[in-house]
Order: C-alpha cells, then sequence, then structure tokens
C-alpha cells in the first residue's frame, strides 16, 4: 500500500529515491534500463569483431624456426664436447693415404726410349734367374750377332722391314716349305695383329700372310691352312703360336727373322713385356726353339 505523499487518484504510486533507500542505492530497474541494456551487447561484439586477429600460421612458423635454432644449438654443443673430449683422450686424426700409383701413371710419366738387345737380355735373365741354374741360364744368353737393328721409333713396320730384309723379293720366292714361314711377328692382341697386317702391304708384295692369334679362330683351322699351302709371313700372338709349335701344325725350319713388336703401347700405356701373361707366353716361346736358332745362327732377333 502506497504512504506516500505523491500519490495520486489516477495512475499508480511512484516513490522517490530519498523515500526509498534500497533504490536510491541500487541502479534503476525500469524496464527502459533492461533496452538499454541489451542494446548495448551487441555494440561490443561488433567492436571486437573489428579488432585484428593473430594468425595461427604466424605463430606456427615462429615456433618451427625456434625449435629448428634450438636443434642446432644443440648439435653445436654436442659437436663441441666431441672435440673436447677427443682433444681429452689425445686421439689423433687419422692421415689421409696416398694414391698408389699404378702402372699406367708410372709409364705416362716416364719418355718412351726404343728397345735394345741389353732389354731383352735382362728380362730373360731376370725372368728365370731363380728357376734355372747358372749352367742353363747361359744357355739362354743371345749372341749380340743375332740382333738385328732396332726401331728408333721413327719408322712403320713396313719401313723397318725394308731395313732389315733388304732382298726381300728374293726370299720370298725361293720359299716353298709348308708349315711354316720365313718371318714370324709376334704382338700383344689380336688388335694389333690386325693393325700389323695392313702395315704389311708396302712390304710383302706377293708373299702370303697369315693371322695366328686364338680369338675366334681354332687351332685346327690354323694347322689347315698352314699345311694347305705355302706361307711367308705369320703374324701373331705368343700363346698361339707356341700352341702351334706344340702341336707341330707350325715348324721352324723355313724361319729367318723374328720380330717382336717391342715399342708398341696399349691405351693403358702398357709394352707387350708390360703384361704379365703375355710377357711369360713369349718367353716361353724364345725358350722352345727360336734362342736355339739364334745361338745357331739360323734366326735374326729384332726388336720394332
Amino acid at each position: 500500500m502506497c504512504t506516500s505523499s505523491t500519490r495520486t487518484s489516477k495512475g499508480p504510486c511512484y516513490l522517490s529515491a530519498a523515500d526509498d533507500p534500497v533504490k536510491s542505492s541500487a541502479p534503476c530497474s525500469s524496464p527502459h534500463a533492461s533496452y538499454e541494456g541489451e542494446e548495448e551487447k551487441p555494440s561490443e561484439k561488433a567492436a571486437d569483431e573489428k579488432k585484428p586477429r593473430k594468425r595461427k600460421t604466424e605463430s606456427v612458423k615462429l615456433t618451427k624456426a625456434k625449435k629448428k635454432k634450438m636443434f642446432l644449438q644443440k648439435e653445436c654443443f654436442v659437436a663441441q664436447e666431441k672435440q673436447d673430449t677427443a682433444e681429452d683422450k689425445g686421439v689423433e686424426k687419422p692421415k689421409k693415404r696416398r694414391k698408389k700409383k699404378n702402372i699406367t701413371d708410372a709409364l705416362a710419366a716416364s719418355e718412351p726410349k726404343p728397345g735394345c738387345a741389353a732389354d731383352l737380355q735382362e728380362l730373360l735373365r731376370d725372368h728365370y734367374a731363380d728357376k734355372l741354374s747358372i749352367i742353363e741360364l747361359e744357355e739362354l744368353q743371345l749372341p749380340d750377332s743375332c740382333f738385328l737393328a732396332r726401331n728408333d721409333l721413327s719408322h712403320s713396320l713396313s719401313s723397318y722391314l725394308k731395313e732389315i730384309c733388304p732382298k726381300w723379293a728374293k726370299v720370298q720366292k725361293n720359299h716353298a716349305i709348308k708349315r711354316s714361314v720365313v718371318l714370324l711377328i709376334i704382338c700383344s692382341s689380336a688388335l694389333r695383329t690386325i693393325e700389323l697386317i695392313k702395315q704389311l702391304t708396302a712390304f710383302k708384295g706377293e708373299g702370303k700372310v697369315l693371322k695366328l692369334f686364338a680369338k675366334h679362330i681354332k687351332v685346327e683351322e690354323q694347322m689347315k691352312l698352314l699345311a694347305k699351302g705355302v706361307a711367308h709371313i705369320g703374324v701373331g700372338t705368343p700363346g698361339r703360336i707356341k700352341a702351334l709349335i706344340e702341336k707341330d701344325g707350325l715348324t721352324l725350319d723355313a724361319l729367318k727373322y723374328v720380330v717382336l713388336d717391342w715399342n708398341w703401347r696399349d691405351q693403358k700405356l702398357r709394352r707387350m713385356v708390360d703384361i704379365p701373361e703375355v710377357k711369360v707366353d713369349m718367353l716361353k716361346l724364345l725358350e722352345t726353339r727360336i734362342i736355339m736358332g739364334c745361338r745357331a745362327g739360323t734366326i735374326k732377333l729384332g726388336l720394332f
């Protein structure tokens, strides 16, 4: 019930702020005040929306960069610790191994020198020194008279053969023995054999040339060719020539000249005597009957 003096006959009773101490201290609870509060909320949301938001990608990038930096720092510390421990223990750093020089490097550095009789004599002596007795070694000694003029590295094969055998036309006409040749050229490989045969065109004249190597040709086929007709020149590898002599496919009855392809070098700068298997076959071939013919004076030996 309203007891205020401001009561009128019409309308509700309103108390003043002085009359009601509770309402005077509390905020106004009128319906108008509630509407005003509701209107302020959307304005606050709009203000929040207008504020710039921080991007997540930037924070991710920063965290990745920090992690990477921490990881690198950790690696540096670990490496430094390892280095310190190695120095403390007195561990020496491993020395770098020097690259061993192979025969190709050694031959490339050396100047090419033409072969001479002393080189072949020394090769025979070194190879058989621990295998034969002193008497047997003396039997392998070649007389200086059996050696032909050496190649001074200025000759082609044809010009060299013309120098050591000036009467070749007469020699080839007088030759009529089958299974034997007058001139035997010994080289290191089948490819080199073909090259030398091509170089013989200016020298051979009407003479017949046989290739004596093992590549794609059987021993029996070569034996048939030697027995079929008269051959004047034989060019081949020492292994196959030795096999033909052992099987009596090739005889040394008409042999007068033996030429060793001494100075030629392959792609690896190796001479015939620098290849171990070829060198052994060549020395065995010389040992069979060629050295005996040289000592007897029937065979002449040349180093091309």
